[in-house]
């Protein structure tokens, strides 16, 4: 999968393969995936498109705030052959014209009150004053459908406020999965799966520990395989 992504902005990271790993290992129970999917804060499309890639009955929709954004995300998803409905404008304030079966994301995690990135692009993609998490977690529980998936990742930190309002927003925890940096460090990465009205019981996963002294451990090697993207760093003034 080739991945067009703008030379000066935020570029997605090792989080949304993580994540795309994670859903499918929740998804793997599930026969027959269709329906509608929401990629939340699209950036280059990269999640979404990996998703609708392994599921090729699910139809892509992709929502995204940043114009630049906007462009590679329909780019991207010419560049290899999936069709994709984009919603542009804020996630918060879109009005969708339908509900979903499964929304995704990785979405500004970082609270607003560490150091901010100079760069405005960086600032909305990666610290959370453009889309709250609370905010975040009650809008894609409004416009599931009943029983739809919710799957994202988010600051370790933050696990006590992703359980309290996921609880209040009627989404119950089906997974977890912590990802560790290596396997004596902390864990800094928390992977979610929430499901409307659902009263399952929690399973937690295996942890996903990234680095085996300098080099991939592994099952993430296995996960980039899997992935199989190639990134290029452009200029958008190159396309025009």
């Amino acid at each position: 999968m080739v991945l067009y992504q703008p030379m000066d902005g935020y570029c997605y990271n090792s989080d949304t393969h993580f994540l795309y790993n994670f859903i499918f290992l929740n998804m793997q129970k599930f026969k027959n995936v269709k329906g509608e999917l929401l990629d939340i804060g699209s950036g280059s499309g990269i999640l979404g498109l990996l998703v609708s890639r392994e599921y090729s009955n699910l139809n892509l929709n992709q929502c995204e705030l940043q114009k630049t954004f906007q462009f590679f995300s329909l780019k991207n998803s010419e560049t290899n052959n999936q069709k994709t409905n984009l919603y542009k404008g804020s996630f918060l304030e879109t009005k969708f014209d339908k509900n979903f079966d499964i929304c995704i994301s990785n979405p500004p995690f970082y609270h607003s009150n560490v150091i901010k990135s100079e760069n405005e692009n960086l600032k909305i993609a990666r610290y959370n004053d453009s889309m709250p998490l609370e905010d975040f977690i009650q809008k894609s529980s409004q416009i599931l459908k009943n029983s739809g998936k919710l799957f994202f990742c988010y600051d370790v930190k933050q696990i006590n406020e992703i359980l309290l309002f996921l609880n209040k927003y009627k989404l119950n925890l089906e997974a977890l999965q912590f990802v560790h940096p290596k396997d004596h460090k902390d864990a800094t990465l928390i992977l979610v799966y929430a499901r409307k009205d659902s009263k399952s019981l929690t399973k937690i996963l295996k942890p996903l520990f990234v680095f085996d002294d300098l080099e991939f451990t592994h099952e993430v090697k296995k996960i980039y395989e899997k992935s199989q993207t190639h990134s290029i760093k452009v200029d958008i003034e190159q396309f025009n």
